[in-house]
């Protein structure tokens, strides 16, 4: 054997681990691809169910929304008419019963006074101390 024929049974050898390598190369991607396309083929199945329910929930919470929308449209009209109504009792009863109160103060203050004198004015002396009106003067402390 000559050299050229050790190199090219060498090459020969090369070639063939080569073309193996590749054809389980191959073989492994062909798998990795059928389960990929299993993978999406049980993905799909899945997920189609799931959109329908969604899509009903979403029509749910969209039947939902409308019926709270009317709800607060009607509590808002229920509010305007608590205001007019609290409006209309406070300016049908406010001014005469501040009428009749102001009426009734006046009675009870000139009921109360029996005399038309003034009371009596305090007035302060700088530097003095005056007794306590509570504990009485010394004066009058040992009457009584």
């Amino acid at each position: 054997m000559s050299g050229g024929e050790v190199a090219g049974i060498l090459v020969a050898v090369f070639w063939a681990i080569l073309v193996s390598f590749l054809a389980l190369v191959l073989v492994r991607l062909a798998q990795t691809l059928k389960a990929a396309t299993k993978l999406v083929a049980d993905v799909s199945e899945q997920a189609v169910p799931l959109l329908a329910d969604a899509s009903a929930t979403v029509r749910s919470a969209n039947t939902q929304l409308a019926r709270v929308d009317s709800i607060a449209a009607d509590v808002q009209e229920v509010t305007a008419n608590a205001s007019a109504l609290s409006s209309t009792v406070s300016s049908a009863f406010g001014g005469p019963l501040v009428k009749v109160a102001a009426f009734g103060y006046g009675v009870r203050r000139a009921m109360g006074r029996k005399d038309d004198a003034p009371a009596p004015r305090r007035s302060v002396i700088v530097g003095t101390s005056l007794p306590s009106a509570r504990r009485g003067s010394r004066r009058t402390r040992g009457k009584g």
